[in-house]
């Protein structure tokens, strides 16, 4: 019985020391870079479901869905039919498809997808804060921060969508 005990103390200390490397690398995973840039921004369903959640505490009814989806559709199209430049660009495929915000679009265009934001300042201090390590190549450029949930923070230069970051968030989707 002496000899099987011994045998179970390494396995013990492999599956303890094991355990701890876990521990250590997700608790560096979780303290690495909580703001990221990034090119596109969120999709007008991952902000429309963010803040159903938010208002209603509950995840929307298939019904609920089905009927914001048509009026997006509703609004897509009527956009793209005063908006012919557009329409027959390849950004087109951006409203009808992807559905998600890019660099480079216009406020309306933001605001078509996404709906007004939940916050807009001009305050430098707060967009600096919001960029936080991004802030000196976004600051060259940036006027105005509109702020979406899921921490999502859109910088405008007159405009025009000059930058994109989320924060605390662990990959961008």
């Amino acid at each position: 019985m002496g000899a099987a005990m011994r045998s179970v103390q390494p396995a013990r200390r492999r599956l303890l020391v094991l355990v701890l490397l876990a521990a250590g690398a997700m608790a560096g995973c979780a303290s690495g870079a909580r703001v990221q840039r990034a090119t596109q921004g969120p999709t007008a369903g991952d902000v429309w479901m963010a803040r159903f959640v938010q208002d209603y505490g509950r995840l929307p009814t298939f019904d609920e869905q089905v009927a914001w989806k048509e009026g997006l559709e509703s609004r897509i199209l009527a956009y793209l039919s005063r908006r012919p430049e557009v329409a027959t660009s390849p950004r087109a495929s951006q409203f009808r498809f992807q559905r998600r915000v890019m660099v480079g679009m216009q406020k309306d265009e933001v605001v078509l997808l996404l709906e007004q934001p939940d916050t807009m300042t001009s305050d430098g201090a707060a967009m600096r804060a919001a960029a936080g390590r991004f802030w000196e190549p976004i600051g060259r450029h940036a006027k105005e921060m509109w702020i979406y949930p899921s921490g999502w923070r859109l910088y405008f230069d007159g405009d025009r969508l000059v930058d994109v970051i989320v924060a605390d968030r662990r990959r961008l989707e």
